[in-house]
């Protein structure tokens, strides 16, 4: 039931961040307005809004977990959807340095697998039918409106889809739109503070293709991992099961090392990578799309919880909080995550002029895990960014631990169940699994 002085509330950005949050709102406002820049398509296709989506995503048990819990009966949903279901430790193939494959395991946890305009595309039909929510597209957000006092956020304005600005007042606006321009612009126009920032970069590039999936592969995997042997090489890919009977393969290096848009340079790529599996899975599969290419320059983490003060009727979420190296596949689950902390919050009653502080709190648990596995990004000399200073023990560690994993199926499901976002990353420095990874360093 909406709190009686909680009338409305507003996000900007209809990606999963965005439909996760308005889900989250529409249990405590009465209404519940999503301005989407772009014109969302009726059926799963990329947009110009989400220039990641044609490239692999992975939604983790742990992102699965929270959309179930904002959308009860998701996982029927990704089903009839056509996204396959995947067995993790068994049914996705996972070749690392030493180990290739790592051993084959039924740890237990179901995920799916699918594209990800598919994965909006099934959410956002959920929010579509959560009566309180309007999902307004073609509208452009161009400024937060602050309260006369400057202590506040009252108002968003946006041009709609006839061109017209409008001015829509809110009491509660959330920024998912990525790069949270917005929100530091307002807090510019202010005279606040801007979070500090802390970048990794990485300068990922990568390139992906959609292949038909043949019916008689054979093959006891649906899907595939590469890692690199880094620090000599950073290339790798994934060949992940998806729906219609095919396969989304993306490939992808770091600091100027990046693959071809052209066919037969990126296949030379795939033939490039450390084993040959993936390429002779796809080389002779059909080729359903183009091949797409994306760069991102850096992961970036916005320390607001740093900020003595930050203006009431405001937060950020998903991307604009913190973005992750694609690579790992964190940041839909994480905005999932942060979406669940959101909702409890606002059950709890937090007042409004607290929220942001206590959400910006609240969510550095969900953040620390994923953003520990981005700093083994460090592990290449070019990386940029502030080094731990304990990176060898730490790089040290995480080898012991592979070790110790693929000898022990408790440690590796428990080290499945960290990666998956289900258990945070101390689980692994517990002091009896601590010396026994030790002793093997």
């Amino acid at each position: 039931m909406p709190h009686s002085a909680r009338a409305s509330a507003v996000v900007i950005g209809a990606g999963m961040a965005g439909l996760t949050a308005a889900r989250a709102l529409s249990k405590h406002f009465g209404k519940v307005t999503v301005l989407e820049r772009d014109m969302l398509p009726a059926e799963p296709a990329p947009r110009t809004g989400t220039p990641q989506a044609p490239h692999a995503h992975m939604l983790l048990a742990g992102g699965l977990q929270a959309l179930q819990a904002l959308f009860p009966g998701f996982e029927q949903d990704l089903a009839d959807a056509g996204a396959v279901k995947v067995r993790t430790g068994k049914d996705i193939r996972m070749e690392r340095p030493g180990f290739d494959p790592f051993p084959i395991r039924d740890l237990g946890l179901d995920i799916f697998s699918m594209s990800r305009p598919l994965l909006e595309a099934v959410t956002r039909r959920r929010v579509q039918q959560t009566p309180n929510i309007d999902l307004s597209v073609r509208s452009r957000v161009t400024k937060l409106a602050a309260s006369r006092d400057a202590k506040r956020v009252e108002a968003v304005r946006y041009d709609s889809e006839d061109g017209s600005a409008v001015t829509l007042e809110a009491d509660l606006v959330v920024d998912a739109s990525g790069r949270c321009g917005l929100t530091l612009q307002f807090l510019e126009e202010l005279s606040l503070p801007k979070p500090e920032e802390t970048e990794i970069g990485i300068d990922q590039a990568y390139a992906s293709t959609i292949v038909e999936r043949p019916l008689d592969r054979g093959a006891d995997w649906l899907g595939n991992i590469i890692l690199p042997a880094a620090p000599a090489t950073s290339r790798g890919a994934f060949l992940f099961p998806i729906e219609k009977q095919r396969w989304l393969v993306s490939v992808g290096a770091n600091h100027g090392d990046a693959p071809s848009g052209e066919r037969a340079e990126f296949m030379d790529f795939v033939k490039s990578l450390r084993t040959p599996t993936v390429y002779e899975a796809i080389r002779d599969a059909r080729p359903l799309t183009d091949i797409v290419r994306y760069k991102l320059p850096c992961s970036t983490r916005r320390h607001f919880e740093r900020l003595e003060f930050f203006p009431a009727g405001l937060l950020a979420i998903g991307d604009a909080l913190c973005r992750f190296n694609p690579v790992f596949g964190q940041g839909m689950s994480v905005a999932a995550q942060e979406a669940v902390i959101l909702d409890r919050l606002l059950t709890d009653e937090v007042p409004m002029d607290r929220l942001a502080r206590d959400f910006f709190a609240a969510i550095q648990s969900t953040i620390e895990t994923p953003w520990g596995v981005a700093v083994s990004d460090f592990v290449y000399p070019a990386t940029r960014g502030v080094r731990p200073a304990d990176l060898a023990q730490r790089l040290q560690y995480g080898m012991a631990l592979t070790k110790l994993a693929a000898q022990d199926p408790e440690v590796h499901r428990l080290t499945a169940e960290v990666q998956q976002l289900l258990k945070p990353q101390t689980a692994l420095r517990e002091p009896a699994l601590a010396a026994r990874v030790v002793s093997l360093m």
